[in-house]
């Protein structure tokens, strides 16, 4: 697993391929955020071809061709919308702009593939809700705590088989490193990166609404916090929420920007699952002070006992196949449009409730 700030995640799995080589081909744009190599790596591992790339800054594009050296550099974003054998669109720009960039997409005819968070306000969601019901074409999700984590995927299969009963409760954090020297200038912008519940809050929505099987939920309460950071006012460095969801499943997170230099990743993510016949830990990225664990770790307890599973390198990630299968047939079964969308309005809701907590002055 990466040691990075989570700014360059970019896991690697088995290959997979879903189809053959040439078959299904795909352009990359807006190089903003890092999770654009995972996002490609992802559709490559599953028989995709990466066949062109557009940004307008030089350096991203020198640096993305290390990683994909086939690539062609495209002369402008209009020469890969107007491409007749590109099928999607995989795009990481800046979070306030992502949508206008997906619908500008959709409306070329092609499907369109973005990183997280997809939308910074609700007025932009409307619209690309209206675009994809227009166009018919879709507007998927990079939710890669979920998506790009052998655990998390494993995880949601004990669910699924019934390892502990009926999810009723999910409670997730998510750290990440602030690493700010490194940091570009929209991500101290709240206008651009839209606030730390819309952000990175996106990722533990997402993973409720999966694992408790719930299309909608109502977001009881949520906070924001400036604790530190002074020189970047706008960052909002601590959120958390509480939901709950329409079949009576609660939901609690919390993100930061705290995660200290002395860890040995990026964040110490975990997430914890209650259910009505047992319990799991998922432990993404680390297990604290275990030397040589790594990451990928889930915890199983049931009737049966307690039992242990690191799963890394085992499990691989189904998500990319089932997108590019979905955008050939037209199926929904990578992710349906409504849970993609709907885990965007519930983090755009948590953070435009959010009380803002105002820390008194440390001596």
């Amino acid at each position: 697993m990466t040691n990075s700030d989570g700014m360059n995640y970019a896991p690697k799995g088995k290959p997979a391929h879903v189809v053959e080589p040439g078959e299904f081909l795909f352009a990359a744009v807006a190089l903003d955020h890092g999770h654009i190599y995972g996002m490609c790596h992802g559709l490559i591992e599953a028989g995709a071809t990466l066949t062109k790339v557009y940004d307008p800054d030089p350096e991203k594009l020198k640096k993305f061709q290390k990683e994909f050296p086939d690539v062609e550099l495209a002369q402008s974003e209009l020469d890969i919308l107007e491409d007749p054998s590109i099928q999607l669109v995989a795009a990481a720009a800046i979070p306030n702009k992502r949508s206008e960039l997906g619908n500008r997409v959709m409306q070329h005819g092609k499907d369109y593939f973005t990183d997280k968070t997809p939308f910074t306000t609700l007025e932009q969601l409307e619209e690309t809700k209206r675009i994809t019901k227009e166009t018919q074409q879709k507007y998927m999700v990079y939710y890669s705590e979920r998506l790009h984590v052998e655990s998390a995927i494993f995880a949601g299969q004990l669910v699924e088989q019934g390892a502990i009963g009926e999810v009723i409760q999910v409670t997730g954090f998510g750290p990440h490193r602030l690493n700010k020297d490194y940091r570009p200038d929209w991500f101290f912008k709240k206008e651009q990166y839209g606030g730390i519940l819309c952000d990175i809050g996106s990722h533990q929505i997402e993973q409720f609404l999966f694992y408790t099987g719930n299309k909608d939920a109502e977001v009881l309460h949520s906070k924001v916090a400036h604790y530190n950071c002074e020189d970047y006012p706008e960052l909002e460095d601590y959120g958390d929420a509480t939901l709950v969801g329409e079949n009576g499943a609660t939901h609690y997170f919390r993100v930061d920007w705290y995660t200290p230099d002395g860890l040995g990743t990026w964040g110490d993510g975990r997430l914890f699952l209650t259910g009505t016949k047992g319990t799991i830990e998922i432990r993404k990225y680390t297990d604290v002070a275990k030397e040589g664990s790594g990451g990928n770790h889930v915890y199983l307890v049931n009737d049966d006992g307690e039992q242990h599973f690191a799963v890394s390198g085992k499990v691989g990630f189904p998500f990319f196949g089932e997108l590019i299968l979905d955008c050939i047939h037209r199926t929904e079964n990578a992710m349906t449009q409504e849970h993609a969308f709907k885990a965007a309005e519930l983090c755009l809701l948590s953070q435009q409730q959010a009380q803002v907590i105002r820390p008194t002055a440390r001596v």
